[in-house]
This record gives structure tokens, C-alpha cells and sequence, in this order.
């Protein structure tokens, strides 16, 4: 592997409840190159939201070190290194698409003629470049989504975290955002490494280039699955006798950990 962009070394987070402590990751060690998309997976509660939180720095190690770009999760996000999407697209009512997508940068600043060319370049991107003028509620809640990844975009962040964006969408327009997605990511300068939770197998082996599998609470990376599909992928890439077999066996890995669970 090439230097990694984010390493997790031996790992674990604890939260004091008030039953006791409660282990949510134990012992995580896992190493993520530049530019890779990377899907998490397993069981609810197993600790994949934990493990993107650490990243985003919104929760901190209870033992072992996190490293974004070689530096702690506080400086990379004081350094503006990562962009997140959520599953809700999170886009205020009163603002155009344009300008929620230029906000991150209205708030670090850039002159507002800068503003306005970069979010008019990424909606184009993402295929919103005529409704920019729009208003959240005048568009679809997938062209609402695309709205917020070109938000999280904006500022050119080299990580892209995203917690399940596509989970609340029908499965028709969930597949046609998947494609879209990878398009962008493909296509973006510079392309970002994706960190992508998911529940549902067939997403994670489409997008991704290698899945991580988490076993049942307390999480641990309970294996690493090499997705070989050739990119770019398209929608015959689900027809592929390939895909198949790795959605077989991403789905035999998490039946496994349930057993040994």
C-alpha cells in the first residue's frame, strides 16, 4: 500500500453508560490509502458510525492513535481535510442549492465571486447545473443528496466521509445515486479517498475497492475484502458473475461473525 492518507492503530472506544462501560470498537488496527473508497459494514451496533466519528474527530480514542494525512483527527479538521455527507442531506430551507452549497466557503471566507464559480462547477458535476436557483424543497430527496456531497466537495477536501447518504432512498434511485456517485468521485480534482457506512452488501461491493467487515459489538475489523471489479463501473458491473461471488462473500464474512458472536 502506498503512505496511508488514515491509519487506525489499536484502537478501541469505551462509553461509560449507566449499566457500565460499554466497548464499541476494540483493538483496531486498518490503514487506508490515498484515494481509495473504502465501504464499512456489519451488524447494527458493531461501531461503523464510531469509527467514521473518530475520523471526523467528533469522538476521541479511548486507547490506540488515529492519524489523518500523518497528523491528529483535531488538525485535520482545523485543517479542513475532510467533507461529510449524512444520511439526511441537511440543507437549509431559506438558502438556494447554490448557495448551501457555497456556505463552507462563505464561512472560511473566499471572496464571493470564487464562491459562486466553484459551486456552479461542482452542481454542474453533480448534474444539478439548472437548478442552482432552486429552493431544498423544490427538488427530489436524491437531487437533494447530490446537493450535499457537492456542499461537502466545496472546499476540496482530500477525505470524503459518508454515513449511510443513500439509506433513506427507494432502491430504483438509490442504484441510479450509487452510479452518480462514483462518477463524481471519479471525476473529482483532486479525487478524495471515501470512507462509505452502509448496511446493505450489494452497495458496498459496487462502490467500493476493498470492504471492511465488522464483527458485533465490541467492533473489530473482522476482515478485508478485495473488490477486483474494473472501474469505471457501470450498471452491468451488477450483472457481473464477479460481483456475485463478492457479495457472496462479503455476506458469508458477516454470517460468520454473527456465528462466532
Amino acid at each position: 500500500m502506498d503512505t496511508p492518507i488514515i491509519e487506525f492503530e489499536r484502537v478501541s472506544k469505551i462509553y461509560q453508560g449507566g449499566a457500565g462501560p460499554v466497548t464499541a470498537l476494540h483493538d483496531v488496527t486498518l490503514r487506508i490509502a490515498a484515494g481509495e473508497f473504502i465501504a464499512l459494514i456489519g451488524p447494527s451496533g458493531c461501531g461503523k458510525s464510531t469509527l467514521m466519528r473518530l475520523i471526523g474527530d467528533l469522538e476521541q480514542p479511548s486507547n490506540g492513535t488515529v492519524r489523518i494525512k500523518a497528523k491528529t483527527p483535531d488538525q485535520a479538521r482545523r485543517d479542513r481535510d475532510y467533507g461529510i455527507v449524512f444520511q439526511s442531506p441537511v440543507l437549509y430551507d431559506w438558502r438556494t442549492i447554490r448557495k448551501n452549497v457555497e456556505l463552507p466557503l462563505e464561512i472560511m471566507g473566499r471572496p464571493k465571486d470564487q464562491r459562486r464559480q466553484r459551486a456552479m462547477e461542482l452542481l454542474k458535476l453533480v448534474g444539478l447545473g439548472d437548478f442552482g436557483d432552486a429552493y431544498p424543497h423544490q427538488l427530489s430527496g436524491g437531487m437533494q443528496q447530490r446537493a450535499s456531497i457537492a456542499r461537502a466537495l466545496s472546499f476540496a477536501p482530500s477525505i470524503l466521509l459518508m454515513d449511510e447518504p443513500f439509506g433513506a432512498l427507494d432502491e430504483i434511485t438509490r442504484e441510479r445515486l450509487q452510479l452518480e456517485l462514483l462518477s463524481i468521485w471519479w471525476e473529482a480534482e483532486p479525487r478524495p479517498t471515501v470512507i462509505f457506512v452502509t448496511h446493505s452488501i450489494p452497495e458496498a461491493v459496487f462502490l467500493a475497492d476493498r470492504v471492511v467487515v465488522m464483527s458485533p459489538r465490541p467492533g473489530r475489523v473482522q476482515r478485508v475484502v478485495e473488490v477486483n471489479l474494473a472501474r469505471p463501473r457501470a450498471f452491468e458491473t451488477r450483472e457481473d458473475p464477479q460481483f456475485f461471488a463478492l457479495v457472496t462473500e462479503v455476506r458469508e464474512c458477516l454470517r460468520a461473525t454473527e456465528t462466532a458472536g
